[in-house]
């Protein structure tokens, strides 16, 4: 082999810290790429971490369309690479059968379903009697159904690392084992990466360390990368002695049995060899090395097994598999699992960090390892992935989730709520109140319900006295909860009247010095605004997606406020300091300042006897004045689409502004969402996606004439629907007849127009305006109406320029 200690070179295209499967597929994949001077370095051996202990399931299912994405990709690459890169592996297609214990799991399971056709999956809905057809073993008897997926199936892990890694080799790519990666630095524009062996220079570093990658990630700190967001868990699977009926069937049918899982209790079982594998994901789950005891090295090892904490799960797996009982255990597999505070692994752009890249902390490595190889791949040799990645986007989390602590209890509760449905009123309890405004009390004494957004806590709705707020409340689907009545009388309050919402949070970068209208006009694909107007400024990345949304106001020939979702900060920071130039200075001021926003027919009677700013300057004026005697920057828009002012100002002046307008009705963010997409205003991160180009999120009057290029083929519009009770999940098909058409980004109850609403990516040939269309919701078909690109509510925008 050419993967010696002597063999290691001065210099590489990309260096890979980590050998285990997502790593060595990144290598791959680069080299595919036609990126063959690149390298990869493993402490150990290859697989020696989280892959030599992994069970190999690999399953299309995915709540996340990225993940489905990923995973779906995987699943592709590994039936066929056996062949591609001649080295066997033992990869078994059963098929799985994911069990059913209730009608909203059957919705969530129609959901994925329907997402899946549309990315060329088969699965398919099952009743009980299907289930133990496929499966005679299983006990159906408490069953509702369950979801078929012909492509699940197992593979061995070290298998396909190797796979892959021959795969690069010939390829030309670079394998060095037993070589320590130690620290790195730079040295003017490249990375020098420390080994034990010498010093590697290359121009991409990617820390795909595994349940180490916080450690590697310690030594880009001094580059500005912030403590990387995870925790070690300790996950257990047991494997079982041969079980002759096991056996028998096998050697009848000449195959495994399907695998099952069990979403509802909480565990997967299946064959292995002729005996059982059954990996619990258990409530009174541990993670471990959280006080730094991490050794430097835990290569092919092990923890003591800890059969108390899952023989609940057990005894039930018993129950639904009564030949799991006939078998003694042969052995269990307690190791160190990776997990994220919200479970999905980071994939992308180091936070803060030029040319470098995380691929780390994959909860489910094994299936998603091709995926993940290919995404970076992707980003690194183009700039630019091919599918939406946001939800693995490492810049998703800022820097409130790298306390251990919250880490900690995040990847503890998703751990122990693995295969929990995400329904779209609750709320999972850990590691609220991260980031706060400074009336957060004075919300929850009116009786806000708040959700995080970017860390940040917002009002959801506000309660009344009897309503219930209870967990159970918020396990369904349905739209019809207590929160319901209650957004209508916030939607209504705004609509008649005057009406406030904190949106502390806001992402906001300030840009001034000389140049740098210049510098900014040649970064948007439209037009800056005037001196004293705000406009949307549209970025596009390097293959012409949609790259992020920003509020552009200009307060001087060269002095602009750039405002972003609260979500998108360390996404937006980087891509405006990527090249910024040292002659311009950019603010990072999202944590100095908070917003309010005022808004409905009332908010100028309101506003006007507590600040001395002119009310009359038209729609989208920016100017500074004083309200409550407090300075303040009043900008002249409002997301709700009504009369209004978003009023930004310090923090410590918050109180005092707050009390100066009381007289407007507090209302959270779902009757905010409710109200923008009545006015087909794009959300951050649903319809403003990087799997759309600009164009396609209708962003046509904030472009440029002379760039805006030919006529997409799809685009978002609104959409009006019958009422079922339910709004439509992200990514919900719409059909025309039997013709796929589009797919829904975002969905709410219209309440100003009585109707519920919602904005779908379509053909614009095949779903024109006026179409009758079909929204499939949870597996049931939704007649709805397409209407043209503008607002649904006050569609000449008369009670915004009021």
């Amino acid at each position: 082999m050419n993967d010696t200690n002597r063999t290691l070179p001065g210099q590489a295209r990309v260096v890979i810290i980590g050998g285990g499967a997502v790593g060595v597929s990144a290598l791959y994949h680069l080299a595919r790429a036609g990126w063959t001077d690149c390298l990869l370095l493993e402490r150990n051996e290859l697989t020696a971490g989280s892959t030599w202990h992994a069970a190999g399931n690999c399953p299309n299912f995915a709540g996340s369309w990225t993940v489905m994405n990923i995973q779906r990709y995987s699943m592709a690459l590994y039936r066929g690479l056996a062949d591609a890169v001649g080295y066997p592996m033992n990869y078994h297609v059963t098929g799985a059968i994911r069990l059913a214990h209730s009608d909203e799991r059957m919705q969530e399971f129609e959901h994925v379903r329907a997402m899946g056709a549309m990315q060329g999956l088969r699965m398919e809905m099952m009743t009980p009697d299907d289930i133990r057809r496929a499966n005679p073993f299983v006990e159906i008897h408490d069953l509702k159904g369950g979801l078929w997926d012909p492509e699940d199936g197992d593979i061995d892990p070290a298998q396909l690392t190797q796979a892959l890694a021959k795969g690069a080799r010939d390829l030309g790519a670079r394998i060095v084992r037993h070589c320590p990666a130690t620290g790195v630095r730079r040295e003017g524009a490249a990375w020098v990466v420390e080994t034990e062996q010498g010093e590697v220079s290359c121009d991409h570093v990617v820390n795909a360390a595994g349940y180490y990658a916080a450690r590697v990630a310690e030594w880009f700190a001094p580059h500005g990368r912030p403590p990387l967001p995870m925790a070690v868990m300790s996950h257990q699977y047991l494997l079982t002695e041969p079980i002759a009926e096991i056996a028998d069937w096998t050697q009848a049918n000449g195959r495994k049995l399907p695998m099952i899982r069990d979403p509802d209790v909480s565990y997967y079982l299946r064959q292995e060899k002729t005996g059982l594998n059954l990996g619990p994901y258990e409530r009174n789950c541990r993670s471990e090395w959280a006080d730094g005891t991490m050794p430097e090295d835990f290569s092919f090892q092990l923890w003591q097994e800890d059969l108390d904490r899952i023989e609940d799960y057990v005894a039930d797996a018993m129950e639904r598999m009564p030949a799991l009982a006939t078998a003694g255990v042969s052995s269990v597999i307690n190791g160190p699992i990776p997990y994220t505070p919200d479970g999905l692994p980071l994939i992308g752009p180091m936070p803060g960090v030029a040319n470098a890249w995380d691929a780390n902390v994959f909860t489910f490595g094994i299936a998603q390892a091709g995926g993940a190889g290919k995404v970076l791949a992707d980003w690194i040799t183009t700039g630019a992935t091919e599918w939406d990645c946001w939800d693995v986007d490492p810049r998703r989390f800022g820097s409130y989730a790298s306390d251990p602590a919250y880490a900690r209890a995040k990847a503890e509760e998703v751990y122990g709520h693995e295969y929990a449905m995400q329904f779209p009123h609750m709320r999972w309890p850990a590691g609220a109140d991260r980031l706060t405004s400074p009336l957060h009390d004075r919300w929850l004494a009116k009786g806000a319900v708040m959700g995080s957004f970017g860390g940040w806590e917002r009002a959801l709705w506000f309660q009344r006295p009897g309503d219930d707020t209870g967990w159970d409340a918020t396990q369904t689907w349905r739209r019809d909860g207590p929160w319901h009545a209650r957004v209508a009388e916030e939607v209504t309050a705004v609509r008649d009247g005057c009406g406030i919402i904190d949106l502390s949070g806001f992402s906001r970068f300030d840009l001034s010095g000389t140049g740098a209208s210049d510098w900014l006009a040649g970064r948007v694909a439209g037009r800056l605004p005037a001196e004293g107007r705000m406009t949307l400024a549209y970025f596009a990345g390097p293959t012409g997606r949609f790259a992020t949304e920003m509020s552009v106001a200009r307060t001087g020939p060269d002095a602009f406020t750039l405002i972003t979702a609260a979500v998108a900060r360390d996404h937006d920071r980087d891509l405006l300091a990527r090249d910024v130039p040292d002659t311009l200075t950019l603010r990072d001021r999202s944590e100095d300042l908070a917003c309010l926003l005022l808004t409905g027919p009332a908010s100028r009677d309101l506003l006007a006897p507590v600040t001395d700013a002119d009310l009359d300057l038209p729609w989208l004026s920016v100017q500074e004045a004083r309200v409550a005697g407090c300075a303040a920057r009043l900008n002249r828009v409002s997301f709700a689409g009504e009369l209004g002012w978003e009023i930004h100002a310090l923090r410590g002046d918050l109180h005092a502004i707050h009390d100066a307008l009381n007289g407007a009705v507090p209302f959270g963010m779902w009757a905010l969402d409710s109200m923008r997409i009545e006015k087909a205003y794009r959300a951050w991160g649903t319809d403003l996606s990087p799997g759309y180009t600009l164009r396609e999120v209708g962003s046509d009057r904030f472009i440029r004439p002379e760039a805006k290029g030919p006529e997409p083929k799809r685009a978002l519009a609104p959409l009006t629907l019958a009422d079922c009770g339910y709004d439509p999940r992200p990514m919900s098909p719409v059909w025309h007849g039997d013709a796929l058409v589009g797919e829904v980004t975002s969905a709410a109850f219209g309440h100003r127009i009585g109707a519920p609403v919602a904005l779908a990516m379509l053909d614009q040939a095949a779903a024109p305006p006026g179409t009758a269309v079909e929204v499939e919701i949870f597996g049931r078909r939704v007649p709805a109406t397409v209407h043209a690109d503008a607002p649904l509510w006050d569609p000449a925008n008369e009670r915004l320029r009021a």
